[in-house]
């Protein structure tokens, strides 16, 4: 059994050499990797990406950042390549071959293949003189000085190195292509993240009820009105226009200010300044102004008009927190 300390010490110093490795490429940003980021910009097809084992995990997650960042990308396993895959190449997408060594039998009977139909190739790779490096256009250097497995053999160091390439990559192309948050969310639609780049403060609004009540309001119907619809806020309306809210929060504050309330009306309990969003604003920005104004609910209104009310358990709900 190992000891804590020896077991802290292994994982401090796995992360200590993947870090001096990522760090360590900017030694190999040259004209190069310029020249990568404006082919594949230029390119009228597609990034096709391949590797053999543990390199074919990580092209898999260069794909999925591509394709996601406004890229268009293809995974090949390059030992499926020679069985039948290659067909997946058309003449006007690109290739990007990672492979540590570039060296291993699946890399060197491929990779003149991917030359004879023309196609032009990106080496991503460890070892610069290998047979890869010889046949790419360009390259893409991932070298490591080792790996952080002891036994320096287990793909560490050099796939975290390609991991780091890769989303190098890809950061300088949706930079270059003026990628957008309204982009990002096209692309993520699903989930909690694609809920903050799309989901609007009045769809929220649209599921809950739409509690209102007039100036004149006693306090026992105020009550009624606010447990009712189990927002803990109801609307003041007055001439078809925003006269203030009541939440809740009011309701314990009048408990604590008067002895006798029976003659109070929602005119006197109500703020006459809340906070408002507009309907067609992110409900991202309305979780903003919930937090920093330390409030349970948020006032919707569509053209300065009475919307609707959302809740802090609706952004919850959501997953927008």
């Amino acid at each position: 059994m190992e000891s804590k300390k020896s077991i802290i010490e292994l994982a401090a110093n796995t992360f200590k050499l993947e870090s001096e490795a990522i760090y360590n490429l900017t030694n190999y940003l040259n004209d190069d990797f310029v020249a990568v980021v404006n082919e594949i910009l230029n390119c009228e097809g597609r990034v096709i990406v391949t590797g053999i084992g543990k390199s074919a995990i990580i092209a898999q997650k260069i794909v999925a950042t591509f394709n996601s960042t406004g890229t268009p990308a293809i995974f090949m396993h390059a030992a499926d390549a020679v069985h039948g895959d290659l067909g997946i190449i058309q003449y006007n997408d690109i290739i990007l071959c990672i492979s540590k060594s570039g060296n291993t039998p699946e890399i060197k009977l491929l990779a003149p293949l991917l030359k004879q139909r023309g196609n032009k190739l990106i080496g991503m790779l460890g070892q610069i003189d290998s047979d890869l490096a010889k046949q790419s256009d360009w390259i893409l250097n991932t070298t490591v000085s080792k790996e952080a497995c002891p036994l320096n053999l287990a793909p560490t160091t050099s796939t975290t190195a390609q991991l780091a390439m890769g989303d190098a990559l890809a950061v300088c192309l949706l930079e270059a292509r003026n990628f957008k948050a309204d982009d990002f969310a096209k692309y993520h639609p699903g989930g909690a993240l694609g809920k903050r780049l799309y989901l609007k403060a009045g769809d929220l609004a649209l599921k809950n009820e739409k509690p209102s009540i007039n100036p004149n309001a006693s306090v026992k119907d105020i009550i009624i009105e606010i447990s009712k619809n189990r927002l803990g806020a109801v609307v003041v309306i007055e001439n078809n226009n925003i006269a203030g809210i009541i939440t809740d929060g009011d309701i314990r504050r009048m408990l604590e200010k008067y002895n006798d309330w029976s003659n109070l009306k929602a005119s006197d309990l109500m703020n006459r300044n809340p906070k408002k969003i507009e309907y067609d604003e992110l409900a991202l920005l309305a979780l903003e102004i919930i937090k920093n104004n330390n409030i349970t609910q948020l006032l919707v209104t569509k053209n300065g008009e009475y919307f609707g009310l959302v809740h802090m358990h609706d952004l919850l709900q959501e997953g927008i927190i």
